[in-house]
């Protein structure tokens, strides 16, 4: 890995974290631990060469460590350590600063990084006295998010709802951030619920 030799604290995290496509690798694993071939296919713009790279980086780092789960899985997953984890914050300062630049005219969103964007846009006024939970079904990952009393929560897996849309990561931007309207087929349970809860999320102006 290259150094800036600067002993400021910037430059030492750029050191750790600074390559091209680093903080993306931290991005897909902020919810929890991802096999290799998830992580490549949540961001397909990056060679399995170059992947690899970055995690042997962020391994040595100590910001990413593999572990081995036992069976029935018998597989090897990334997660972050707890160094790692600490830059959670970064990269949800770094999302809503990003979030007010002019978005590319090509390119879709991963689904983690669909739930990042939620995270960094919510809008406790517009929630206002909404108190529910929703489920989101997107393809294979089921999402729990929860809204009350002003404050957003998301976290990966499943439970009881009072709404659950099912769709993928680009009809859930969509109905998001797009404007799209909300097909009676995408939604079970509380349709106001669902309704209120997609307006929840402004796009940030620029």
């Amino acid at each position: 890995m290259r150094s800036y030799d600067d002993p400021c604290g910037v430059a030492r995290a750029l050191d750790a974290v600074g390559e091209r496509w680093a903080l993306l690798v931290v991005r897909e694993l902020l919810l929890g631990p991802k096999r290799f071939r998830d992580l490549s296919r949540s961001l397909p713009g990056m060679s399995q060469n170059v992947l690899s790279q970055r995690l042997r980086e962020l391994e040595a780092a100590g910001v990413v460590r593999r572990r081995r789960l036992g069976p029935p899985a018998s597989t090897s997953v990334y997660e972050l350590t707890e160094h790692g984890a600490e830059l959670e914050a970064v990269v949800l300062a770094l999302a809503r600063w990003g979030s007010r630049r002019a978005v590319p005219p090509a390119g879709e969103l991963s689904v983690d990084a669909l739930v990042l964007a939620l995270r960094t846009t919510f809008s406790p006024d517009r929630a206002g006295d909404l108190s529910a939970r929703v489920a989101l079904q997107l393809g294979d990952d089921a999402f729990l998010a929860r809204v009350d009393s002003g404050e957003f929560s998301i976290e990966r897996g499943s439970g009881e709802a009072d709404a659950t849309l099912e769709t993928d990561a680009g009809g859930l931007r969509s109905l998001v951030f797009l404007g799209a309207c909300l097909d009676d087929a995408a939604v079970t349970g509380d349709r106001a619920v669902a309704e209120r809860f997609l307006g929840c999320f402004p796009r940030p102006s620029s």
